[in-house]
């Protein structure tokens, strides 16, 4: 069984160590803003000493000679002012440049490594992404990014006050060795101090970043899933759950610092004794004749000069077991491997729709469960080939293969005869665009939310929208394409949400347009309208791939691919598939059922019917329609 002792100064001694690393990262990177603010830090060390020479020197020189005679002269005076003076205007120079320096220092550092995870969140694929938390990620990039680089602000100061530690010891061995050593009996104790805080600290600093990450997750989950919380009548339990990871974070984090609360008196009073130390003994020597009063202000001076140096180092100190946590939790971002490889090959724009061929293609999110298996198919350019499909059938992992959110397990995808894995970053987002299932609108105004930046006019904004049938409630906006829409598009309905995606797709003219699923909330008449439009050569030619449930979008395709268990178990026209094959005949016609009787209860006489078949108006009513939702998402899944 391992010591607890032994294993606490092993992390001690270890915490030390990493956050020296740490901080020799920060100085490779920025040394000439290091080398400034340590200059500024000599600057205000030596100046501080150099008080204690003028306070002694003023003493033996002048003030003692005027208790001796009864009488000054202004010139002494005038020179103890003056080099006070002097002193001080140095001594404010070194602190700002000391001061200025830490502070650049410290926010360049933690920009660049925001922005290094940034990247680094971009560059892996989407299946890093899936196995872990948004909360853990939106942690590594602030919260622990912030802590990696918090040793910086004392850093300089630590350093420079290193030099006026020496400068200020070897001033107190000259002036008299014997309470310059009485003095000195303070480092000993402080650490032992130190010692005792990193044992103590490191393993609470190390939880309590743990737990920072899990409380963001929580709160991430539940902002995200406020609908459901909130319909749902679990404002209660989802309160709890964040209370629980909220007093355990609340907890440590009292443990941590009842534990630096104890700490930092301990440095303040240290030297503080050893002040009284000398004192007492400067007292004895000078009743003796063995030194001089000058020489025991000195002294005692310089050792509460001492005591700053050794506070900013138990700051530093202080600093390193929460730097090390955050800079071990970076670097694990930074160090994660899946970086999605490219190659070098490009496609020509031909202005007409590109044609895709899917080879056996294979892909499972775990190791023993296929959910793709030697999947195939082949789109002709400027076709629309509408992908049908039970639940779990793999009709969303499809479009993600597509896209290239993630490569596949087995087989290949090429578009116009390349395979994606082959062609050059940022070549396939030039010709395919993706109208997801679940559209996503940022804070911005609609202009923003449709171009996402690019150098888009308005005409062809504009153009687009009448093509997703989203230009009538855009103009009837206070300020048209200038309304901003609110965080993830809350001031619109999820229809209209929807087809403001389907416009930002279309605005960039894709050769490849796939559609997941993307009009579920339209209205029938506006989908079949929209879908008319791409057919009819709003996407100029454009070759579209539409995940549909609807018989009436099914219908408007050229081709349908029928998928069961991940593979195609059909292909032909939505009226082949009908005929001959039974299973995909009563997926397209289930959904259909169940959208007539939803339509029939509306009209009342199905209601009646659901009312008296239920305990009560209010129970049967809401199972009948509880009913209806659920067989509804079965066939449209």
């Amino acid at each position: 069984m391992t010591d607890p002792t032994s294993q606490r100064a092993r992390i001690a001694s270890g915490t030390m160590r990493e956050g020296l690393a740490v901080l020799g990262v920060a100085i490779r990177r920025e040394p000439w803003i290091f080398t400034l603010s340590t200059l500024g830090s000599l600057l205000f060390g030596a100046l501080t000493v150099a008080d204690a020479w003028v306070l002694g020197w003023a003493t033996d020189e002048v003030v003692l000679p005027a208790f001796e005679t009864g009488t000054t002269t202004g010139k002494g005076l005038i020179a103890i002012l003056a080099l006070f003076v002097a002193v001080a205007i140095l001594r404010a120079v070194g602190i700002v440049a000391r001061r200025l320096g830490a502070g650049v220092m410290q926010y360049r550092m933690q920009a660049h490594y925001r922005r290094s995870v940034t990247r680094q969140y971009l560059r892996l694929p989407m299946s890093w992404h899936q196995e872990h938390p948004t909360g853990q990620l939106l942690s590594n990039a602030n919260a622990d990014v912030e802590a990696a680089w918090a040793p910086i602000a004392p850093l300089p100061m630590a350093v420079g006050t290193i030099a006026m530690m020496v400068i200020a010891v070897v001033q107190m061995l000259v002036a008299d060795v014997v309470m310059a050593l009485v003095g000195l009996l303070v480092f000993p104790l402080v650490i032992l101090a130190n010692v005792a805080f990193q044992r103590l600290q490191s393993p609470l600093i190390t939880r309590a970043q743990a737990l920072r990450a899990e409380v963001s997750e929580v709160a991430h989950e539940s902002f995200d899933g406020a609908l459901v919380v909130k319909t749902l009548g679990r404002e209660g339990e989802e309160t709890e759950r964040f209370a629980q990871r909220a007093h355990a974070l609340r907890d440590v984090a009292a443990r941590a610092g009842k534990v630096r609360a104890a700490f930092d008196p301990t440095l303040e009073a240290l030297p503080s004794l050893g002040v009284l130390a000398v004192l007492s003994v400067g007292v004895y020597r000078v009743l003796n004749g063995q030194t001089d009063a000058g020489d025991v202000v000195t002294v005692a001076y310089l050792l509460t000069i001492v005591a700053f140096p050794i506070r900013s180092l138990g700051w530093l100190l202080g600093e390193f077991p929460r730097s090390v946590v955050g800079f071990e939790r970076v670097g694990r971002v930074l160090e994660a491997t899946g970086e999605m490889r490219y190659g070098d090959q490009v496609i020509a724009d031909t202005g007409s729709g590109a044609r895709l061929d899917v080879r056996d293609l294979g892909y499972a999110y775990e190791a023993d469960q296929d959910l793709l298996t030697d999947l195939s198919f082949t789109v002709e350019p400027g076709r629309t080939v509408a992908v049908v499909g039970a639940t779990a059938s793999g009709k969303s992992t499809l479009t993600a293969l597509l896209l290239r959110l993630v490569d596949p397990a087995t087989g290949r995808i090429c578009l116009d005869g390349q395979d994606l894995r082959e062609l050059a970053a940022g070549t396939l987002a030039d010709h395919v665009a993706l109208v997801p299932q679940h559209s996503f609108l940022f804070d911005d105004t609609v202009r923003g939310n449709v171009t996402l930046g690019a150098d888009i006019g308005d005409d062809e904004i504009w153009e687009a929208l009448r093509t997703a049938q989203a230009d009538g409630f855009v103009a009837a906006l206070p300020d048209g394409l200038g309304s901003r829409l609110g965080e993830r598009g809350t001031t619109l309905s999820g229809g209209q949400r929807q087809r403001l995606s389907l416009a930002r797709a279309l605005v960039r003219r894709p050769r490849l347009l796939v559609m997941d699923d993307a009009t579920s909330a339209v209205d029938p008449e506006v989908e079949a309208r929209i879908l008319a439009a791409l057919r009819n050569g709003a996407t100029r030619g454009g070759t579209v791939l539409v995940v549909a449930y609807r018989k009436a979008t099914i219908s408007l395709a050229d081709e349908v691919v029928y998928l069961r268990d991940g593979r195609v178990a059909d292909q032909g026209t939505h009226a082949e598939l009908l005929e001959r094959s039974p299973g995909y005949a009563h997926l397209v016609n289930a959904y259909e059922h169940e959208h007539d009787q939803e339509n029939g209860a509306d009209a009342g006489p199905v209601t009646g019917q659901v009312t008296g078949s239920g305990t009560g108006s209010g129970t049967g009513s809401g199972t009948g329609a509880a009913a209806g939702t659920d067989s509804a998402e079965v066939a449209r899944r």
